[in-house]
């Protein structure tokens, strides 16, 4: 019998194809799951896998959409399709993607200077999940 690998931590999965305009310009991107125009666009499909909002924050509604996008910018750059001065410009999205959806602008502020503190290593190389191995 053979093991199997998988990574862990994800709680949440797109149900349909979405696309989302970015700020992120210039970089023409397509890997399982997402995809990234020289224009900016930002297509997630359909069962994407994602951890929703990361550290201490509740994964409410006005975050989930702002935790989808940020998700998946920082895998780009976590492998290497974008840079690592992309990821200012990553937070910055996570922030307004957060404001469109009503969070307060007090919280969306939390939660960008959380991401610009913290967030370093979950962009860096070595910050992706590590695959695991059953039985």
């Amino acid at each position: 019998m053979s093991k199997i690998k998988y990574k862990s931590g994800y709680k949440y999965q797109t149900w349909a194809d979405y696309a989302v305009q970015t700020e992120i310009k210039g970089y023409n991107v397509d890997i399982p799951f997402v995809t990234l125009r020289p224009s900016g666009v930002l297509f997630i499909s359909q069962n994407y896998s994602w951890d929703g909002p990361s550290g201490p924050a509740l994964d409410t509604k006005n975050f989930m959409r702002g935790s989808l996008i940020h998700d998946a910018l920082y895998q780009l750059i976590r492998e290497g399709y974008l840079g690592q001065s992309t990821r200012l410009a990553a937070d910055k999205e996570l922030r307004k993607i957060c404001r469109e959806d009503g969070m307060s602008a007090i919280r969306a502020w939390w939660v960008y200077q959380g991401v610009r503190l913290f967030g370093g290593k979950a962009a860096s190389k070595d910050g992706g999940r590590k695959i695991e191995e059953a039985p």
